[in-house]
């Protein structure tokens, strides 16, 4: 259902009492005492504390399940937005692993290895030119048609999904 190598740890709500004295929260750090706590990717957390690094929702009100690619914590419709709805390559359909560079166009996501001009097969790196033609990719050399879309050309993107980065 999810890719394997992209963690969708169950949220879990426990009760406090009985054993759970004394456990810190992954996400503010300080000790838990309410009645409620929440169990995710093997760490105890606030109710309040565990939220989508995006919208900042909080995911044990929001759902039962949530994401955790490139060191953040995601809600199902952020993970969607960053990562495409498969988590998989739209060249080559493979899975991207969490710590991969990826390159992204019109909503797509792919392999850096992937991301070539449909014409030429030239790899395109963030800065250069490209051009999107229903779902092809195209060098700023190889546009069908020649010459440039309204005198513009599409500034590439690079995305590498790191936490010290900002995505949302």
């Amino acid at each position: 259902m999810v890719n394997s190598r992209v963690e969708a740890p169950t949220v879990a709500v426990m009760g406090s009492g009985g054993g759970t004295a004394g456990r810190s929260c992954a996400g503010c750090g300080g000790r838990i005492a309410d009645r409620f706590l929440l169990f995710s990717m093997e760490r105890y957390w606030h109710t309040r504390c565990l939220k989508c690094s995006c919208c900042h929702a909080q995911l044990g009100e929001y759902s039962s399940t949530c994401y955790s690619k490139g060191g953040m914590i995601l809600c199902k419709n952020d993970y969607i937005r960053l990562f495409g709805h498969s988590g998989a390559c739209s060249a080559c359909g493979q899975s991207i692993p969490a710590s991969e560079m990826v390159m992204r166009a019109q909503g797509s996501v792919y392999h850096l290895k992937c991301f070539t001009c449909a014409t030429c097969r030239n790899r395109l790196v963030p800065g250069d030119r490209f051009h999107y033609v229903n779902g092809t990719i195209f060098c700023e050399h190889d546009r069908p048609g020649g010459g440039l879309l309204g005198g513009h050309s599409t500034p590439l993107q690079g995305n590498n999904i790191m936490s010290d980065q900002k995505v949302c």
